[in-house]
């Protein structure tokens, strides 16, 4: 038979035992370990997402900038639907984004009007978030006059030369965190994109030839 302890010693050898401390001390750090790890993850996925989302602003401004239909003997000419499968191939290149429904696309053309000022000549919006709209203008602003001196945020406006058209994309992103947004910003990312039309178009009008296609007209 085993004789029995006291109390005291029992408690004693208690006080003195360390064979479970580091065990201890890391079930007290787990939880900020685990916050600050998830946390780096969360911050990596929201830079990665803000390069993704620049290049989609790039990609749909190159596109838009070749898109055309060629014209026997004429000037090629933008169609609707040229606009359609530009915001299509975006869409696209944004895979898990989704950026039809957490974001919005705002293309611009931005031409020169009959008095040499900046003219946005016609814009188009893709995506479901309508209630983002363009920083920098919309649809027949400086149609006259030289008032309206570009597109772009200030001291770095882009302006499109007489005879030529700057396709000016805008795309506007709400971030979908992964884990927890503490860690980044709550505003919606924002990035802008311009290249000058490649080739000649026809820069009188977007043409929508039958089989018409749907005309993304961007809200007032």
């Amino acid at each position: 038979m085993i004789a029995a302890v006291p109390l005291f010693r029992r408690l004693r050898g208690l006080l003195r035992d360390e064979s479970a401390v580091a065990l201890v001390e890391f079930a007290y750090s787990l939880p900020l370990l685990m916050t600050v790890g998830l946390g780096g993850v969360e911050v990596a996925n929201y830079s990665i997402t803000n390069m993704r989302v620049s290049q989609m602003a790039i990609s749909l401004a190159d596109n838009a900038s070749r898109a055309k239909q060629e014209i026997v003997a004429g000037v090629p000419h933008m169609r609707e639907y040229d606009v359609n499968e530009s915001f299509k191939a975006t869409e696209l290149q944004s895979q898990s984004l989704d950026i039809k429904a957490h974001g919005r696309m705002i293309l611009s053309s931005l031409e020169t009007n009959s008095s040499g000022g900046q003219w946005i000549h016609w814009q188009r919006c893709y995506g479901g978030l309508t209630q983002y709209k363009s920083s920098y203008g919309k649809q027949g602003d400086g149609a006259t006059g030289t008032s309206f001196t570009g597109m772009g945020p200030t001291g770095r406006k882009i302006t499109a030369e007489s005879g030529f058209a700057v396709m000016f994309v805008e795309v506007v992103y709400d971030y979908q965190p992964l884990i927890f947004d503490r860690f980044v910003p709550t505003t919606p990312i924002r990035k802008v994109a311009a290249m000058f039309v490649r080739d000649d178009r026809d820069l009188t009008q977007i043409y929508n030839p039958s089989p018409a296609a749907t005309v993304n007209s961007c809200p007032a």
